[in-house]
């Protein structure tokens, strides 16, 4: 486990002020933030490539800040740092590339093929060891990039906007080689990054940043089912939809899983016998994950009853606007308070 402990460090463009969270053994853990928010200030200092002014960064409960210059270099071996638009040496092929960092720790030469032979497949090129990094795409070398930093086994891989400057196909290629290398080879993966998507798409975890400021931190799916985070409005689809007159409730629903998106609305319509209809949102992932956000607008006498239903039934529900109507629940009479419009 890494532990980041109050962590203020300042550099020209920001300054990070104590900052803390928790990184698990064997995650993909994201440091999300646009530009001047602090992330790659902290992938450096991450991957133990530079020291913070002040506060702690502990791995497995050694404070990196105290340890002598030795002992920092002999933990360094264990990390291993892929900073954004990494280079590649254009006259080595792709091998000689991935193999280099072997060659500088003496591995020996059948060793070293076993090794890049492995990591080529890992990344997806097992044809294209012998071909050099100007015949392949964008996407291509920066797997290749990746192999290399894999070559020595570390047990952390801190990577910098791993898919900065490429297309959405070569992204994705890039983001399956990471999932790919905590899944087989069990490396815990720390990425800064300014795309939500990329979040989304593989990480565990999340930090998020503004301005060198920690906004808020956790599970990705402890984070989207808190309506308010600033990562659910980051990678949920939009509900911010207009024209909700003629209902009797309009609210935000989210709905998690393949057991829940696509059959709780229609039964909560057939189970309570109200009308209910899709305003905004949509569906999307976090991971391989059905995620659905939706804005409704229910009629009839139980719509209440019907949100309640949702809500029992899997459902995450946001009431956004609830008119004043009496219902009858259960035999008694009850009135319904309107409720103000709140942000989705």
């Amino acid at each position: 486990m890494i532990t980041v402990e109050n962590l203020t460090t300042s550099t020209p463009s920001t300054t990070l002020r104590d900052v803390s969270f928790e990184i698990d053994a064997g995650a993909v853990f994201g440091l999300l933030g646009r530009a001047r928010s602090g992330t790659s200030t902290l992938a450096r200092l991450l991957g133990l490539d530079e020291q913070p002014e002040a506060g702690a960064i502990r791995v497995d409960d050694v404070d990196t800040t105290r340890l002598d210059a030795r002992s920092l270099r002999d933990l360094r071996e264990r990390f291993s740092l892929l900073e954004a638009y990494p280079s590649l040496r254009g006259e080595r092929t792709v091998a000689g590339n991935i193999a280099t960092p072997l060659e500088r720790r003496g591995v020996d030469g059948p060793s070293r093929r076993e090794r890049v032979l492995r990591l080529l497949d890992l990344v997806g090129l097992a044809r294209a060891g012998a071909q050099h990094p100007g015949e392949l795409d964008d996407g291509q070398r920066r797997r290749v990039a990746l192999a290399r930093a894999l070559a020595t086994d570390p047990a952390v891989l801190v990577v910098d906007d791993p898919t900065a400057g490429l297309d959405a196909e070569q992204a994705g290629g890039v983001l399956a080689t990471l999932d790919r290398a905590r899944a087989e080879l069990g490396v815990t993966v720390v990425l800064a990054t300014a795309d939500a998507d990329v979040v989304r798409k593989v990480c565990d975890s999340v930090a998020l940043f503004a301005d060198g400021r920690l906004l808020e931190t956790g599970t990705v799916f402890d984070l989207i089912t808190d309506q308010d985070s600033h990562l659910a409005s980051r990678v949920l689809p939009r509900t911010d939809v207009t024209g909700t007159d003629g209902y009797d409730i309009v609210a935000d629903v989210t709905l998690i899983g393949h057991a829940t998106v696509g059959t709780t609305l229609p039964a909560a319509m057939d189970r309570v016998g109200v009308e209910i209809d899709t305003l905004n949102g949509g569906t999307t992932r976090i991971g391989e994950v059905p995620v659905a956000r939706y804005r409704i607008g229910l009629r009839g006498e139980k719509a209440a009853i019907a949100l309640g239903w949702i809500g029992e039934h899997g459902g995450l529900v946001t009431p956004v606007r609830r008119t004043t109507r009496v219902a009858t629940i259960g035999g008694r009479v009850t009135r319904k308070p309107a409720l103000a419009s709140v942000a989705a």
